[in-house]
């Protein structure tokens, strides 16, 4: 479970995050790449952009959900 603390600080401010615990495999980026990208050394992804729309906050959610080690959090 993603831990609102441990949030990077290159996320923006809002509900989504990605914590600490990011492993950088990606997949959100492949999910929601409206939303999430990677950081230049590849280590970690961020939410560099909250959604929008309902389409945005459906792959966010999926990205959330299919986190392999829970590191994105929705705090809204």
């Amino acid at each position: 479970m993603a831990m609102k603390e441990n949030k990077l600080a290159e996320n923006v401010d809002g509900a989504y995050y990605v914590d600490d615990d990011c492993i950088g495999c990606r997949l959100c980026e492949g999910n929601a790449p409206k939303n999430f990208k990677m950081k230049d050394d590849d280590s970690t992804a961020y939410v560099f952009k909250q959604p929008e729309n309902e389409k945005e906050k459906h792959v966010c959610e999926n990205a959330l959900d299919e986190c392999p080690v829970e590191a994105i959090g929705n705090d809204g």
